[in-house]
């Protein structure tokens, strides 16, 4: 069995297609985050872009709000294993499910040790809209007292308190955008 953390052997892909399509995956600026970015930045919000993480010798946040400590992570559905979306890989069935059982598992590691010290680290779905994730970043901007977010949030009425669950990023409070997969 398999020490925990312990990197495993990666198996040959099944044709050369399938190479291509994996050295092609990004690990900072997919299409995404890249929206996230630019809509956040418009409405006047300045961040940092792949930082280290400051309660993890190793990890990167996608989008860090330093002073509010907020760590913004944008997840891809396959890589991050989405409920909604996730497709059951076919080749490499085991390797792939122990390796995605794993990515599950640092995010949540990730995730306590970043709510230890007073970080939120809410996770952007790749399939939510732009716009449900601008609205989740601000809210939570605004409960942190981000000057900028919390005036957002007077003026379209909203209410600044963090939503239920918005700390767990594997609970129910995940938001769902209505348009395609």
């Amino acid at each position: 069995m398999e020490e925990a953390g312990a990197r495993q052997v990666v198996p040959r892909p099944r044709d050369a297609d399938a190479r291509r399509v994996m050295r092609a995956q990004r690990r900072v600026n997919t299409a995404p985050e890249l929206a996230l970015r630019r809509a956040l930045h418009a409405l006047g919000f300045r961040h940092r872009v792949d930082l280290p993480l400051p309660t993890l010798r190793r990890g990167r946040a996608d989008i860090t709000f330093v002073p509010w400590r907020t760590a913004v992570f944008v997840q891809g559905c396959f890589w991050h294993a989405c409920p909604e979306h996730l497709h059951a890989p076919k080749h490499n069935a085991e390797w792939w499910w122990r390796k995605l059982d794993d990515d599950v598992r640092r995010d949540r590691h990730t995730d306590e040790n970043l709510v230890r010290p007073g970080w939120l680290p809410p996770r952007i779905w790749e399939h939510e809209t732009v716009e449900a994730a601008v609205d989740k970043v601000v809210e939570l901007l605004a409960h942190q007292g981000h000057p900028r977010a919390r005036r957002l949030h007077r003026s379209s009425g909203r209410s600044t308190g963090v939503p239920p669950n918005a700390t767990d990023p594997f609970g129910p409070a995940r938001l769902r955008s209505g348009g395609p997969a």
